[in-house]
């Protein structure tokens, strides 16, 4: 009697894990990966396959998964523009099954270089205009505008190998 009963209870709670896990890949799930690519707002292009590793969820119930995205929208810097990399993320990869989800990221660490080289740059090739067409007020002019110049020319967004990521899901449903 033991041993039907035994096997009754493993079987129902084996049958529910896939279960538990789909409650925990629901909507409001934040979860935590590396990006395993290298992205750059002027080397990125829109539909370009982007995967996160090593995914958790906060509660411990999804590990070892992988999510699938893709880069949504680029925007290269320029005069004026500052850099942009949207991404989204439509699956997910875990051990108790497949999701197509709907994610969106909470955070990354992206990184924008300093303009300070330009800026400085900007203002010596104005200075030096200046003064070879104005003399002193004229360096003088040309320096601050070739600093504001520069300054107002953005950085490209650049996302490392490695970053981690975190998403939070917005919809999901479990493919098989």
């Amino acid at each position: 009697m033991i041993r039907p009963l035994t096997a009754i209870l493993a079987a129902a709670v084996l049958g529910l894990a896939p279960l538990a896990a789909t409650a925990q890949a629901g909507p409001g799930a934040i979860l935590h990966g590396t990006i395993d690519q290298n992205l750059s707002s002027n080397h990125a292009w829109v539909g370009e396959r982007v995967t996160l590793s090593s995914v958790y969820s906060d509660n411990g119930a999804i590990r070892h998964a992988r999510v699938i995205g893709y880069v949504r929208e680029v925007v290269p810097a320029g005069q004026g523009t500052s850099g942009k990399i949207r991404l989204s993320f439509d699956e997910l990869y875990a051990p108790a099954g497949t999701f197509k989800i709907s994610a969106r990221v909470r955070s990354i660490e992206a990184v924008t270089k300093t303009n300070a080289g330009k800026e400085a740059g900007g203002a010596v090739a104005g200075g030096i205009i200046g003064g070879l067409l104005g003399h002193g007020i004229g360096a003088v002019l040309g320096a601050g505008g070739g600093y504001l110049l520069a300054k107002n020319n953005r950085q490209n967004v650049a996302i490392s190998a490695g970053t981690p990521v975190t998403i939070q899901l917005l919809h999901s449903y479990r493919q098989r």
